[in-house]
């Protein structure tokens, strides 16, 4: 089932997109009429009002989902699943034209020439006004000079159309008319031009890890790849001349063996460390930027042009011959396109780090698979599932070793037979360790499970020590002045500050994530409380005194009460700090999780693993919060209400 929705995902999205497109605009004509209805009955700012609105709901689901399906090209493929293929062979053509376009302002700002002219000059003229501070020699400071002067020089000759030499004149202009030739064929259009049957028998576009069918399957794609093949011969052709003009050989054979010359004394000669290192890293300046003008790639300017023209019309060319391929591609394909690398084409843009909606179900359906023989869950581990847990293992862990210890008497001793008989405090420590039977249960497990562990047990430690401590707080000067600059010593550190230190200390295992989250859900609570206890009315406390009750009283039957709204928005606040917190422990350390499970998408870049992570962890941060407005309605119905 799984691989059917992944192999049949443009089906699904062309069947999905208009019922989501019609529950959008249906959500939005029934929301405006019930508004209408109820208008003249609510009044602004009334809390009343915003209850209801499922209609709401359904809006903003089809309309996340219509952006999902937009950005991550499921409308492109639902309704033209021939697309990518055709952008993938318009794409190949402009992988072979690119070589071209490298050397023309079409394809940056300026002439590769004039890049190179000028890169080449700045940098001589830096090293003639550096000459006169380096340790060479009055005459081998006019011989650099003058090797400078000639460099210049092949600068010069090369960049003068009067010197440009024929052949490659001549080459050039072919150049320019096989290119001319090359718009032809495309404005032509496809005329006889067939997919073959290997071409046709490619799988669908994503249903491989070859994202994109390479070969051509329409005449329009086998026209573009037929263009594509001219064109790199072409590309080949063109990378091929050189400007080698006759007035630059007498000075690049001369400029050569004066460098040579010069390279021989640093060799031979006997200089200091310092003054040689200066010497040979000077002359290796001048002769790095000789041998770059020595491979006669500097054209003049007009030289190129008619090149540059022929290609601006090419471009026409293909941009007409792509037909309504164009509006497919700007309206439906929203981002760069389609890229040619190496082998293949790939999506870019969102389309390649935004999975498919079909492709996150398919994968959290491998992953919720408990059957781990067969490919299910991850790195061996379900994603949640349940295990028979053994009852000593339980008890062991809140069970300290040393009551063990501390009972009288010694453990037993082996006797002269070699044998054991184990007494009462060997049987305790076995006890305390989980070293005895006392029956298995079943227990949730699985990567979503120990998440949700670790953060149910921290937020537990912190709602139980964290409240009673902020009432306290709100009440008495001691453990306010007391506790508060110790609080709000660590509070505003930020979570993930402490995570190195704590995971240092307790390790990779479960205790010191825990103690990570209760130390921020312990801080929040204490707040939370300490505000809600000191911002009872004073009327209402004094009333409890008059009619006689006793602190405690007062403090369970009227503070805690009137604190409580303010100490359920502080677990609503700590549940999501937590969990977030959770997720950035487990990417730092752990072998189980919902973070370690992302930390390794990450790692190899499996996007459609990180989103399904990603909506893991809203659901359930959505399920936790749904939880809690639950909990503050059944608890504190009145809130609002006065």
């Amino acid at each position: 089932m799984l691989d059917w929705l992944s192999d049949n995902r443009a089906l699904f999205a062309a069947y999905i997109i208009p019922i989501l497109l019609v529950g959008f605009i249906w959500s939005i004509w029934y929301g405006r009429k019930q508004s209408r209805q109820t208008e003249n009955d609510e009044v602004f700012g009334d809390p009343v009002r915003t209850k209801g609105g499922w209609f709401w709901a359904v809006c903003g689901v089809c309309s996340l989902f219509l952006v999902w399906f937009y950005f991550s090209w499921g409308v492109g493929r639902a309704y033209f699943p021939d697309a990518a293929n055709d952008m993938c062979q318009i794409a190949k053509l402009e992988e072979s034209v690119g070589p071209i376009k490298a050397s023309l302002p079409i394809g940056s700002r300026y002439y590769k020439s004039t890049l190179l002219a000028g890169r080449n000059s700045d940098q001589l003229d830096i090293l003639e006004a550096q000459l006169a501070t380096t340790p060479f020699t009055d005459a081998e400071k006019v011989e650099l000079g003058e090797l400078i002067g000639q460099t210049k020089a092949l600068i010069a000759n090369s960049s003068d159309p009067a010197r440009m030499s024929e052949e490659a004149k001549v080459e050039l202009t072919t150049i320019a008319s096989r290119i001319d030739a090359l718009g032809d064929f495309l404005d032509a259009g496809p005329v006889n031009m067939t997919p073959t049957v290997e071409a046709l028998a490619q799988p669908k576009w994503g249903t491989t890890f070859t994202e994109i069918p390479i070969l051509p399957i329409t005449e329009r794609g086998v026209l573009f790849e037929n263009a594509s093949l001219q064109a790199a011969e072409i590309a080949g052709d063109f990378n091929k001349i050189r400007n080698n003009n006759s007035a630059n050989d007498a000075l690049i054979a001369d400029t050569k063996a004066r460098i040579d010359a010069l390279k021989e004394v640093n060799e031979a000669g006997s200089f200091d460390e310092p003054v040689a290192g200066a010497r040979e890293a000077y002359v290796k300046a001048v002769e790095r930027i000789f041998r770059r003008l020595d491979d006669g790639l500097i054209f003049p300017a007009a030289a190129l042009e008619e090149v540059n023209l022929a290609v601006s019309n090419l471009d026409a060319s293909a941009v007409s011959a792509q037909g309504g391929l164009r509006i497919a591609d700007a309206l439906f394909f929203p981002g760069p396109g389609i890229v040619k690398s190496a082998t293949q084409c790939t999506e870019q843009g969102s389309a390649r780090w935004l999975p498919k909606p079909t492709d996150v179900v398919a994968t959290f359906g491998r992953l919720a698979n408990p059957d781990l023989e067969n490919g299910g869950g991850y790195r061996g581990f379900p994603l949640l599932w349940w295990d028979w847990v053994a009852v000593a293992d339980i008890v062991a862990f809140f069970t300290p070793d040393w009551i063990a210890d501390a009972w009288p008497g010694e453990y037993a001793r082996h006797g002269s037979d070699g044998s054991i008989e184990p007494n009462f405090k060997d049987k305790l420590l076995a006890f305390a360790t989980g070293d005895v039977n006392l029956g298995h249960f079943p227990m949730l497990d699985g990567h979503i499970w120990d998440s949700l562990f670790r953060v149910l047990v921290a937020l537990g430690l912190g709602i139980l020590i964290g409240v009673p401590l902020g009432l306290f707080m709100g009440v008495s000067k001691f453990f306010k002045s007391f506790f508060d600059p110790l609080i709000e010593l660590y509070r505003p550190v930020p979570p993930l500050a402490w995570a190195p230190l704590i995971l240092t200390i307790f390790g990779i295992q479960d205790d010191g994530k825990i103690f990570l989250l209760f130390m921020v859900a312990f801080a929040i609570m204490v707040i939370s409380a300490r505000t809600g206890a000191s911002g009872v009315q004073l009327s209402k406390i004094r009333a409890s005194h008059s009619l006689g009750a006793t602190d405690r009283q007062i403090m369970w039957t009227v503070i805690f009460p009137n604190a409580l709204p303010e100490i359920l928005t502080g677990i609503r606040i700590a549940v999501g700090v937590c969990w977030g917190t959770l997720v950035a422990a487990e990417m730092l350390a752990g072998t189980t999780g919902i973070g370690f499970i992302e930390n390794i998408a990450r790692t190899v870049s499996d996007y459609e693993l990180i989103w399904v992570t990603i909506l893991i962890m809203g659901v359930l941060g959505l399920i936790f919060d749904l939880i809690m407005r639950w909990v503050i309605q059944k608890t504190i119905p009145w809130r609002g209400m006065g």
